[in-house]
């Protein structure tokens, strides 16, 4: 392992020959420390369905997904897998397995149907009750406030996460569930992948609410994709801190629960030994983790951001810093795959793009030397499978971080929706039971060898669902969801593998 310091920053971990990747036959619940957290994960908006049932308000999400053209199968997410009304079968689908937890988020518009005033009780009432159902049967809930799904009547009163009015309205809404659900609820995860939804929604425009001004792509009507997700980010930030503070103040006395963040993490591997590329690498991941986990350990933004992107880089005045800073109990990370890092020498990618993508200077591919991958790939374009990643990107948050609490908030891979594939053989899903077994030898090797501070694992996802862009062409899930036959459920073989690991 190659300790790299520059003046660019802290420590900056970098494996560029890669861990070994760790040998999983004989691992099991029984590896892992006593106290670690085993469960499956989900969101609202890709699980539920009943969108306009019990009074839920429309949200950004189904305003993209019924517009023409930003579905891939041009499906939509109405009826997603109706975990709205199956999550008691869903639970003994969990039990049975011996899952420990179930991350889910609450849709921010069963509650405030217009994102602000009057609460709707109905979805009050939902959320009640899936929690009591998942204690009765020994699963603690892991409740994720924001998965994406902004309910509309923001967006169209004042433009969402681009007005600071957001954030006043995130921490009663927030307020709202500590009060309702916190004398259960002991993990709260405030925002689902801060990083995807401000780049993917206001600099490309693939995700809602689909704003973006880069020239390349058609479809780019509205926003600005050199400004306005830097003040996305920063208007959600304040808004985790402020809901954090009212957390601790008001409610984690009597509650005594914990609260965090999920962040999305691409590992990045320098794509050469060159100077150029290793500090390449940092930059990329600057620009992804550090542009969201370091205003909230240490205060501010990483100072190669700060640097690159000058006046468009929102600031924090003291007393918001001193806010956002040290807001963290637990730091959740999204994990699935690892890229390759290098220099952009020629600035390509900013003369093609000329917005915040482009502003780390570095590219970021899976592909080491021309088109050729590296590592075995699931069904999405993104999702390589490398897993001594994990192992890395533990020990990065260790050593720059100080080695808070991690939990692994997502960790899964995909096969392809193929309508010429069997059910039969859709179950036999040996390369997913590949994935997680040498995936989780990585995790447990960085815990008891390298001694990272890792507290929990969830698989995305329980079931095959809809995938935001990708629709249902895209099946992450130990389940599989009959699309054509009433949603039924069947398991595939890693449901077996996961209920071997976690009662041996």
């Amino acid at each position: 392992m190659l300790l790299l310091r520059k003046s660019i920053g802290l420590a900056f971990v970098l494996v560029v020959l890669g861990f070994q990747i760790c040998s999983a036959a004989q691992i099991n619940r029984a590896s892992f420390p006593k106290a670690f957290v085993f469960g499956t994960a989900s969101s609202a908006y890709q699980y539920e369905g009943a969108v306009k049932e019990d009074g839920r308000g429309p949200t950004v999400w189904d305003k993209f997904a019924h517009s023409f053209g930003k579905v891939l199968d041009f499906s939509n997410a109405d009826v997603a897998v109706d975990q709205y009304h199956r999550f008691d079968e869903d639970i003994q689908l969990m039990k049975d397995m011996g899952m420990d937890a179930y991350r889910f988020s609450i849709a921010w518009s069963r509650i405030f149907p217009n994102g602000t005033g009057e609460i709707n009780q109905a979805g009050v009432d939902h959320y009640n009750n899936l929690i009591n159902a998942l204690l009765a049967q020994g699963i603690q809930p892991y409740v994720t406030l924001y998965h994406w799904d902004l309910p509309q009547a923001l967006e169209d009163r004042y433009n969402g996460w681009l007005n600071p009015q957001i954030i006043k309205d995130f921490a009663i809404y927030a307020e709202t569930c500590f009060q309702k659900f916190g004398d259960r609820v002991k993990h709260w995860i405030t925002f689902n992948e801060p990083h995807t939804f401000t780049t993917q929604g206001y600099d490309v425009g693939l995700q809602a609410p689909g704003r973006c001004s880069v020239f390349l792509l058609p479809f780019c009507r509205a926003g600005n994709s050199r400004t306005e997700p830097y003040i996305a980010a920063h208007n959600v930030l304040l808004s985790h801190a402020t809901a954090a503070d009212i957390y601790r103040k008001k409610y984690k006395p009597k509650q005594r629960g914990a609260l965090g963040v999920a962040f999305d993490v691409i590992w990045y591997e320098p794509a050469t030994n060159s100077t150029d590329d290793l500090i390449a690498t940092q930059r990329a991941q600057d620009f992804q983790l550090g542009w969201f986990v370091e205003p909230l350990i240490l205060g501010n933004y990483p100072n190669t951001m700060i640097d690159r992107v000058g006046d468009r880089l929102p600031r924090f005045t003291k007393a918001e810093s001193a806010l956002v800073k040290g807001s963290l109990d637990f730091v959740g990370i999204n994990h699935y795959t690892t890229f390759y890092a290098r220099n952009d020498t020629s600035n390509i990618m900013g003369v093609l793009l000329n917005d915040a993508f482009s502003d780390s200077g570095a590219i970021t591919l899976p592909f080491k030397d021309g088109l050729k991958p590296t590592a075995d790939r699931a069904n999405s374009i993104w999702l390589y499978i490398v897993p001594h990643g994990i192992r890395s990107l533990m020990n990065y948050i260790k050593e720059k971080y100080g080695n808070p609490p991690v939990i692994i908030t997502e960790n899964g891979m995909d096969d392809a929706n193929n309508p010429f594939t069997s059910r039969k053989d859709a179950l036999k899903d040996e390369k997913r039971i590949k994935y997680h077994d040498v995936y989780l030898s990585n995790l447990l090797a960085s815990i008891k060898e390298d001694g990272c501070n890792v507290k929990g694992y969830f698989v995305w996802s329980l079931l095959d669902n809809w995938e935001w862009a990708a629709g249902f062409t895209s099946r992450f899930g130990l389940y599989f969801v009959d699309y054509n036959d009433k949603l039924k459920r069947y398991p595939k073989d890693s449901v077996q593998w996961f209920k071997t690991f976690l009662t041996s």
